[in-house]
């Protein structure tokens, strides 16, 4: 492709990692509205974010696997399309279930788009540049996650609840017009090897089940959530199984005695779940020991999104100059320094702004170059599905750090509620709270860190 071919690619695949993570964080600010309008409890109402994560969560790796065995360009198109008619059915339900239903329809739409941007950037991009692109997308998807809340307060409080879904009707339609014009046909005839429905419902029921037993529950884990975890447990054997006795697995068996494919993926997970940390345990602290209002809280928590997507483009020219595997070491020695530096919760607004600027640093330094690394050793028929594990890893990571890290919050600050009635011990036990969950979270990116040294060269043939 020439250069003004692959920045219009580029913009194409920028504007689908948009898309994506703004519907995972616009219509959390919308859940008050929605409790509302249908008169529904708050355990109703958080389907509406639940299933769109889940659908996203379940499908991401099938979704790749159909776009290695279709076509990439194709399959991206009908997931644009998807996306979009999910999101005016979800900006026109006249009840509660149906727009969870159409949510679980736009987060599959979503899993299409989320798959298949990493497989393109290979496809479109020379491996000179792939640090760049992908930072790129890290910086739309970062974007994406940030400007949801503030963009959907404003259309709600001019326009009501049901435009912060039918917003996405004309910016589907630019992303469907884009990617119809600038993203190449790739392969033209389907891949007759067929697609494994078995291993692909198996790993379905393992993930969903995994991510109901991490979300249901609202931080306590009881009999339903143990029994979940053991019902993820069969099935993610029987899918090991499966894919090893298929004719045309999902997942190539070869990809589960791949080293450095495993300690990516693990990686990715890890990361994630660290940075989930900062979202769950983050407003406790300032709130309850800095004792920041509502407002100031979310002006402080925008810095790390903020910073995240700031980085993520000189992190990509970094990892194009000085290859995937160091600076992907770097980053997560920065992620080291940062989260240690919050486990000494000190000094004020500033102890926690300096050290989540080092943290979101890292981890877009980390991305970039862990996502290099594994999309350009990749065969292309098998982009599509490795795209989908990276992006699976990370989901997982972020269920497990909701509920992981929340409840190591939890148990470190136990004691000290607002309902004793001592604003002071309540202080102090988030405080607490806050520096045992980012011990926790050091010694998670130190694991990662001996992954990266021991398994990380795949980078360097990069």
């Amino acid at each position: 492709m020439s250069a003004r071919s692959t920045r219009w690619a580029l913009a194409s695949l920028s504007l689908s990692t948009l898309l994506s993570s703004l519907a995972t964080s616009i219509a959390s600010v919308g859940l008050p509205s929605l409790m509302q309008a249908f008169d529904a409890s708050f355990q109703l109402v958080q389907w509406v974010v639940l299933a769109y994560l889940l659908a996203i969560t379940t499908l991401v790796v099938s979704a790749g696997r159909l776009a290695d065995i279709f076509g990439r360009r194709p399959l991206l198109l009908g997931g644009i399309a998807l996306f979009t008619f999910a999101s005016v059915l979800c900006g026109l339900a006249p009840t509660l279930w149906l727009l969870i239903a159409a949510r679980a329809a736009q987060g599959l739409g979503a899993a299409v788009m989320m798959a298949l941007t990493l497989a393109f950037v290979a496809d479109t991009v020379p491996r000179g540049k792939t640090g760049s692109a992908m930072g790129l997308l890290g910086a739309m998807s970062a974007i994406g996650t940030t400007l949801g809340p503030s963009l959907g307060g404003l259309l709600i409080a001019g326009l009501g609840w049901r435009a912060i879904f039918l917003i996405n009707l004309p910016l589907g339609a630019l992303a469907f017009a884009l990617a119809w014009r600038v993203l190449p046909a790739g392969k033209k005839t389907p891949d007759r090897r067929g697609f494994d429905g078995i291993g692909t419902a198996l790993l379905a029921l393992t993930l969903a089940a995994y991510a109901l037993a991490m979300t249901l529950g609202r931080g306590s884990f009881g009999s339903l959530n143990i029994g979940l975890l053991i019902a993820a447990a069969v099935a993610g054997l029987l899918f090991v199984i499966a894919q090893t006795r298929a004719e045309n697995p999902l997942i190539q068996p070869a990809r589960f005695r791949d080293q450095a494919l495993n300690a990516s993926l693990a990686m990715s997970l890890i990361v994630a779940t660290v940075m989930m940390a900062t979202l769950v345990v983050a407003p406790f602290y300032l709130s309850r020991t800095l004792g920041l209002d509502a407002a100031m809280v979310g002006l402080v928590l925008s810095t790390g999104p903020l910073v995240t997507a700031l980085a993520a483009l000189p992190a990509g020219r970094l990892v194009d100059r000085f290859g995937a595997h160091r600076m992907m070491i770097v980053g997560l020695f920065d992620l080291a320094i940062g989260t240690f530096a919050l486990s000494r919760a000190e000094f004020g607004i500033a102890g926690y702004i300096v050290p989540i600027i080092i943290v979101c640093t890292g981890y877009s330094l980390f991305q970039t170059s862990n996502n290099s690394a594994v999309m350009t050793g990749v065969a292309s028929d098998q982009r599509g599905v490795v795209s989908g594990l990276l992006n699976l890893s990370r989901n997982l990571g972020l269920i497990t750090g909701a509920s992981v890290m929340g409840a190591v919050f939890a148990l470190a600050s136990a004691g000290g509620s607002e309902g004793t009635g001592q604003r002071i011990l309540a202080s102090a036990a988030a405080a607490r709270g806050m520096q045992v969950t980012f011990q926790v979270a050091t010694a998670l990116v130190v694991a990662a860190l001996i992954l990266a040294t021991i398994f990380g060269r795949r980078g360097q043939r990069a």
